[in-house]
């Protein structure tokens, strides 16, 4: 079987040659004040070579089959042009690929307003948590540090000390945050315990409310749109649909004896699926699909047409408070349904501004539903049809800020600002600011 590395090594080598000296020798100056950035050169050890070992980790999975496509993973059939089996922990490729066509890159860091580093974090990180140095997460970003500040051109890192630097960690932060001093260590690295690495900037999906380095970006989807056309005519679908279904949930969990919000909600989805539905619009009140140990992990079809079926998806906490299935919801135009604030809002505001939750989104505390009978049924059931209209159309423009579309994509799409785009955008504002706080510090 050959390497898959062989094309995607090629591929990347070649785009960041055309790409940054485009960017530079283009009239786009003007346009790209206050947003250069630089990509930093990294030995293959820290990105691609760890792609090598993709079928190494049996705990976790045998990711080989989603690095094609440069991490959108393979097509969900031969005649798709927007669908993939995408697994979530590949955003670390997508957004390597997607860098390269950045209007705004320079090759001179001195230049640069902000300086991207290419390293699989995530990935790196699975010989700590699932292979053969999980007594050593400790030392994860320790290398990797090593060659930044002293084996390559340390004036690059020393300049503003990593302050003006940004990675993608395409895991929650709460896996990167093992205490130093934990031995003997639970699951998790220390990396962003490093003091070497406080002053970077890590968009991770689900970040500790704490750190300030930390940001949220969403959750790859599946959906992958190459061109405007296709992303409309799915807008179009997706408007058109018929929500025959009050509540939908889909995920796993809720089989303990011990209370918990997964488990009220298994609980009252089969007692309501038998109510009479007669007059309220739909024609069953709940449905539950079992998605438990990944079945849905990689197959959009199985969840995505009972979503697109769907008035209200279900979002509880597992886990970790965040997951995939809240981007999948809001491209499907199901209203999501939280029940707990760092779900979302306290994640992902510069995506889904804090503000504008109540336009898009039904929050019920979980405790309520847990511990004080509160059924979630009575309370979708009261609100207005007037209102739960408008919440979708509110998700139905939510739809292009939460979605990565496909590198490569026609110029119509990429007016349109994705996720990708938005972290771009937002990254550089954080990093200009902070940059500015030390300047006036001196």
């Amino acid at each position: 079987m050959p390497s898959p590395l062989t094309p995607i090594l090629l591929l990347l080598l070649l785009t960041t040659t055309a790409t940054a000296a485009t960017s530079q020798d283009s009239d786009l100056e003007s346009d790209c004040t206050n947003r250069w950035i630089h990509i930093r050169h990294l030995p293959p050890e820290f990105n691609l070579d760890l792609l090598t070992n993709c079928s190494e980790y049996p705990l976790f999975d045998n990711f080989c089959p989603y690095i094609s496509n440069h991490g959108l993973g393979q097509k969900t059939h031969n005649s798709s042009h927007s669908w993939y089996r995408t697994d979530p922990f590949m955003l670390e490729l997508i957004f390597h690929r997607r860098m390269f066509e950045y209007p705004c890159l320079t090759s001179d860091p001195d230049l640069a307003d902000a300086v991207y580093i290419p390293y699989y974090a995530g990935i790196d990180s699975l010989k700590y948590l699932f292979g053969p140095e999980v007594n050593s997460s400790f030392r994860h970003g320790l290398d990797f540090f090593h060659y930044l500040a002293h084996l390559d051109t340390p004036s690059i890192w020393n300049k503003n000390l990593g302050h003006d630097h940004f990675l993608v960690m395409a895991r929650p932060a709460w896996d990167f945050s093992q205490p130093l001093s934990n031995d003997p260590p639970i699951f998790g690295t220390s990396f962003l315990e490093l003091p070497e690495f406080y002053n970077v900037t890590a968009l991770t999906f689900e970040a500790r409310a704490y750190p300030w380095q930390e940001q949220a970006i969403p959750y790859p989807t599946s959906f992958h749109p190459p061109n405007l056309a296709f992303f409309e005519s799915w807008l179009n679908r997706v408007r058109k649909s018929r929500r025959s279904t009050l509540m939908l949930f889909a995920g796993g969990g809720g089989i303990s004896a011990n209370p918990n919000v997964r488990r009220s909600i298994r609980l009252e989805c089969d007692n309501v699926t038998n109510m009479n539905t007669n007059g309220t619009g739909y024609s069953k009140f709940c449905e539950f699909l079992d998605c438990s140990n990944g079945v849905c992990e990689h197959d959009p079809i199985k969840f995505m047409k009972p979503m697109l079926q769907s008035s209200f998806c279900l979002q509880p906490p597992g886990d970790t408070p965040t997951s995939r299935s809240t981007f999948d919801g809001i491209l499907a135009g199901c209203i999501p349904v939280f029940f707990e604030e760092l779900s979302v809002k306290r994640q992902y505001g510069w995506h889904l501004p804090e503000s504008e939750y109540d336009e898009f989104s039904v929050f019920i505390q979980k405790e309520d539903v847990v511990f004080k009978g509160v059924r979630i049924l009575d309370v979708l059931m009261s609100i207005p049809r007037s209102e739960v209209r408008r919440k979708r159309e509110k998700v139905l423009e939510m739809i292009g800020r939460v979605m990565y579309r496909k590198h490569g994509s026609s110029l119509g799409l990429r007016s349109k600002k994705d996720a990708f785009d938005i972290a771009i955008e937002v990254t550089l504002q954080r990093i200009k600011s902070r940059k500015q706080q030390l300047a006036d510090q001196r």
